[in-house]
């Protein structure tokens, strides 16, 4: 007899029509589809603050169960089991090491929410040991993970959706379905921005690895650094060895809506202006940027990010603009508002429920919705929101975006190819150095 795994449908997106704006077309008829009734057992990798989100829209989905909490920090791990226990009224099983939960044939999928230099090496891990994988923005920690991942989505068959929650925002499906029906006319312009007031992290000191933590298995793939007292559990975010900057951590929502909106994938050009200004810190990004994206047909998509002094006059903490030839559309995680020409609001939805928008939790509607069609791909073939293959372009962004800060001047690119035509002044910096024995290989 066969185990409850062989019963759940493994379906590949690789083969999957694209429809207009990105929407996904399913593959495989209802009548093929086996294992809808079974309920999915997933593992939750890295559970500080985003898995509560996560687990949250896990709980609301009564085909799954959480098998396993993973952390490499004890403390971070007896805190959430704790509020597990309150809150979903279980306390799955506990693992430091994610390789472990990899062995267990039980499991089907993987989410994981561990800091960014882990994101595209342990989905591709995962995929290899037959996992689906549900992975939180950025996918990946430069160009050449970006690629390698969506190669082994296709070679190794199983579900990839990254944490771009918006997608699965009911008021944004309808905007987005709206300005393909000419809601606005010719859409031209996307405004996505991102406003915060974070603090300094301070001059890190060497100080000793706390007992609790495995920070050996925290590096992973990245080179090796010493423990310092300003990096863990949160602040490596703004460190090149393990993060991506602001961009990544937040601008990669608002580009991937702008980017819906508008219809376009590679960019002709790349712009991007700013720096690091407000404090004397270890923060090694642009705390900061303006970056312009130019398409074909005379689109344009922008971003602006300010982490460290709010926009003024004040905004809120994000959101998007679309601007046509006919009217304008602004999106945010929680509502959807059409104004004429002049200004005027012709008409405004908000979401059934709310979501976070600047904290680190970011729970709420959408990550319940955005679980729920990951869960139903897997199990029902329903296309998904934010397959690898589209998602991985919005993360491509974001990593030109940093490239074109960091070279301080415009990229430009072959759309059909995806080609720099810079590329020989940033070759350098499209991969990274990997610890020995962790670089991720198909």
């Amino acid at each position: 007899m066969g185990t409850r795994r062989d019963f759940i449908k493994k379906t590949s997106l690789g083969s999957t029509g694209l429809a207009l704006g990105g929407t996904l077309m399913p593959n495989v008829g209802f009548s093929n589809i086996l294992g809808a009734n079974d309920t999915l057992q997933v593992a939750v990798i890295g559970v500080r603050s985003r898995a509560k989100g996560l687990i949250a829209g896990i709980k609301n989905y009564t085909k799954a169960h959480i098998k396993y909490n993973c952390d490499v920090d004890d403390t971070i791990l007896e805190a959430h089991n704790a509020w597990c226990e309150k809150e979903i009224g279980y306390v799955p099983k506990t693992e430091k090491d994610f390789r472990k939960i990899l062995d267990d044939k039980d499991i089907d999928a993987v989410f994981i929410a561990t800091p960014e230099h882990w994101h595209a090496p342990m989905a591709i891990m995962a995929l290899q040991a037959g996992k689906h994988v549900y992975v939180e923005k950025p996918c990946s920690h430069n160009l050449h993970e970006n690629e390698l991942l969506v190669a082994a989505q296709k070679k190794y068959n199983k579900i990839v959706q990254m944490g771009n929650q918006q997608r699965s925002a009911d008021t944004s499906i309808k905007a987005i379905k709206e300005i393909q029906e000419g809601i606005i006319g010719e859409v031209y312009k996307g405004e996505a921005y991102y406003s915060n007031n974070r603090g300094s992290i301070g001059i890190g000191k060497e100080v000793p690895v706390p007992t609790t933590l495995d920070w050996e298995l925290w590096q992973g793939p990245a080179p090796r650094r010493a423990y310092k007292d300003n990096i863990h559990p949160y602040n490596w975010h703004w460190f090149r060895n393990w993060g991506t900057g602001e961009i990544h951590n937040n601008g990669t929502h608002e580009i991937d809506i702008c980017r819906w909106a508008l219809g376009v994938d590679i960019p002709e050009t790349v712009t991007s202006f700013g720096g690091k200004y407000t404090y004397q810190d270890d923060w090694e990004f642009a705390d900061n940027q303006q970056v312009t994206y130019t398409f074909e047909g005379n689109k344009t998509l922008t971003w602006t990010g300010h982490s460290r002094g709010v926009i003024m006059p004040k905004q809120p903490g994000r959101g998007v603009t679309i601007y046509g030839s006919k009217g304008i559309i602004t999106l945010s995680r929680n509502s959807y508002e059409f104004y004429d020409l002049g200004g005027e609001l012709i008409k405004q939805e908000f979401e059934r429920e709310k979501s976070g928008t600047i904290d680190t939790v970011g729970g709420g509607g959408l990550t319940t919705n955005h679980i729920a069609n990951f869960f139903d791909a897997i199990r029902i073939d329903t296309p998904l929101n934010a397959p690898i293959s589209d998602a991985s372009i919005s993360t491509m962004l974001c990593h030109l975006g940093n490239l074109a800060q960091d070279m301080g001047e415009t990229l430009t690119l072959e759309a059909k190819t995806r080609k720099i035509n810079n590329e020989a002044k940033i070759k350098d910096k499209l991969s990274r150095e990997y610890a020995k024995g962790w670089e991720p290989r198909l």
